[in-house]
């Protein structure tokens, strides 16, 4: 295993190396000039010149990336063009919103849907595994902002149940220790101030798991009824195991990996940013803000953000490898 993970991550670099090459390629070859953003339109020729050499701009592009790459390796990858800032401590300070929200929203989709698709397997062709089944195609084919303003409506707007946007109401305030809300105002013995923040995060993670939840709920009973008709199954009901053993320890367990991957794949998906979802919910997050960046042309923000996420995919994809290997040791590779 230790063999299997060192190889694992020496495989992730020329990963990395070409994302870097493929964001940097691209961000320089679309059309507008930076130096041009920055300094506006009415900007002199001579002063966006000058920028553009202080920049680096008018060298080479091979020669930019080499600058770049360097200063990557290091965790140096600038300032933002427009903002001025820190792009990597921009990205933190957003990061944790996304994360939070994230996992909010696999927390649903991953109890309801893992639920729904065994109880469905179990009780196929039932009332119940058509309903499960049709709900699911309906949250793979809703679309998010839709859903999001429907949510709006009933739970914030109609019933006052839910607040409708944002991390936190105005009355509250938490020292950011961590950044993640929940658990500051916890560190904080803050409870009002956790139950809040817990209420502004309901509505955009259920909006958001929607479709993770559809597709595992789709998977894990696919993966259940191909696991139900093994001959293993029925010896163990003919020992005399319990319903409840023969599903949940026989069956869902050698049923969990492919969940186990979509699980994995969805995770990292939503930390890339949920765009559609923080901006109906004013989610400070950095889905909006990469999106920002890139129709800003704001290429070091647009480079700071893909590669620090390509590297969080990879590192999930190699954590949801070695969860294969504890769930089933016949997975393991040599």
């Amino acid at each position: 295993m230790f063999y299997y993970i060192i190889r694992r991550f020496f495989w992730a670099i020329p990963t990395i190396v070409g994302v870097s090459i493929l964001v940097f390629a691209m961000i320089h070859l679309a059309p507008g000039d930076p130096a041009l953003v920055m300094l506006g339109e009415h900007a002199s020729k001579e002063s966006v010149e000058k920028l553009r050499k202080e920049m680096g701009l008018d060298k080479p592009l091979y020669i930019q990336y080499i600058i770049f790459a360097k200063k990557a390796i290091k965790g140096d990858f600038g300032r933002s063009i427009k903002s001025r800032q820190d792009v990597v401590k921009e990205f933190w300070e957003r990061f944790p919103a996304t994360v939070e929200l994230t996992v909010v929203s696999m927390f649903f989709a991953v109890v309801i849907g893992v639920a729904a698709g065994i109880i469905a397997s179990v009780k196929r062709y039932s009332v119940f595994d058509y309903t499960s089944m049709v709900g699911s195609l309906a949250g793979v084919s809703m679309p998010v902002f839709w859903l999001g303003l429907l949510l709006i409506y009933f739970f914030a707007v109609r019933l006052e149940w839910l607040p409708v946007s944002g991390r936190l109401s105005y009355e509250f305030y938490i020292d950011k220790v961590t950044g993640f809300y929940l658990i500051d105002s916890l560190i904080a013995k803050d409870y009002e101030a956790f139950w809040d923040a817990l209420k502004h995060l309901i509505l955009p993670g259920f909006a958001l798991g929607t479709i993770p939840m559809a597709i595992i709920a789709r998977m894990t009973r696919s993966s259940m009824l191909d696991v139900l008709k093994e001959e293993y199954i029925k010896t163990a009901k003919a020992k005399g195991c319990s319903p409840l053993r023969v599903i949940m320890i026989h069956a869902f367990r050698n049923a969990s990996i492919p969940v186990v991957t979509i699980i994995g794949l969805m995770f990292g998906t939503l930390l890339a940013g949920a765009i559609l979802t923080e901006t109906t919910f004013s989610w400070p997050g950095i889905g909006k803000w990469l999106v920002n960046a890139v129709y800003q042309r704001d290429f070091p923000v647009v480079q700071c953000a893909t590669l620090i996420i390509a590297v969080i995919f990879i590192v999930i994809n190699l954590l949801v490898d070695i969860i294969y290997a504890l769930i089933n040791p016949k997975v393991r590779l040599d």
